[in-house]
């Protein structure tokens, strides 16, 4: 089985959807667009704020700078909570700690709010590693936070050959299983998160799981 396991937080691990979808909505609304369809922001969820503004409400990199600004100032305080727990997943957890297997989060939300978030759910301890982006916007994109994450992992220099064996990523969006591909790791999508039709497919996904049980069966019994 595999001896390394890294998991996206948002549409993985956790639902975050009125949290993130509120604080988007609340940072638009600063800037004077309304937009009452919370199912319409899902897309923010996965991808680094910054551009996400800029691509799909053609924001200029400044005016996506401040918008980000206002999200955190809601977020930090109220969204960070307005968030929920996979069903299944601390049991998940669990059992891969039980089986020796060494476990990491890698995500584009900064750590500072990642790991608040782990604390709160009671399963930061199960993650030996955490890595997120910073608040300064640094580290935001997923191959840069799959990189930081082996690194301290201690098995970056591992030849990619033998590291697609040893470790696996899991994530809902296509940004998790390109970050995998790009440092050699297998890549398994999970489908209960927030990905579009077909998504996962299209980024190369080896495994995608319908369920936190079927990941989690998944998981167990992956060969090396």
């Amino acid at each position: 089985m595999k001896k390394y396991l890294l998991f996206d937080l948002d549409g993985t691990l956790t639902d975050p959807k009125i949290g993130i979808c509120t604080c988007v909505q609340y940072a638009l609304a600063a800037f004077g667009i309304q937009e009452p369809d919370l199912d319409k922001l899902e897309p923010f969820i996965g991808p680094p704020l910054k551009e996400s503004f800029m691509e799909f409400y053609h924001m200029s990199k400044e005016q996506a700078e401040g918008a980000v600004e206002k999200y955190r100032e809601r977020f930090q305080e109220k969204g960070i909570f307005e968030n929920k727990i996979y069903k299944g997943v601390p049991g998940m957890l669990r059992a891969l700690r039980s089986k020796g297997m060494v476990l990491a989060v890698a995500s584009s939300k900064p750590t500072v709010f990642v790991r608040r978030i782990l604390e709160h759910f009671h399963i930061a301890r199960y993650f030996d590693v955490v890595v997120g982006s910073e608040l300064d916007g640094t580290r935001a994109e997923k191959e840069e936070v799959v990189e930081e994450a082996l690194k301290q992992l201690g098995i970056l220099t591992v030849p990619v050959e033998k590291r697609h064996s040893l470790c696996a990523m899991a994530g809902d969006r296509k940004f998790d299983i390109q970050g995998a591909k790009a440092y050699g790791l297998t890549g398994i999508g999970v489908r209960f998160g927030f990905a579009k039709d077909g998504e996962l497919e299209e980024a190369g996904a080896e495994f995608i799981a319908e369920t936190v049980e079927e990941l989690g069966t998944f998981l167990c019994g992956t060969e090396a």
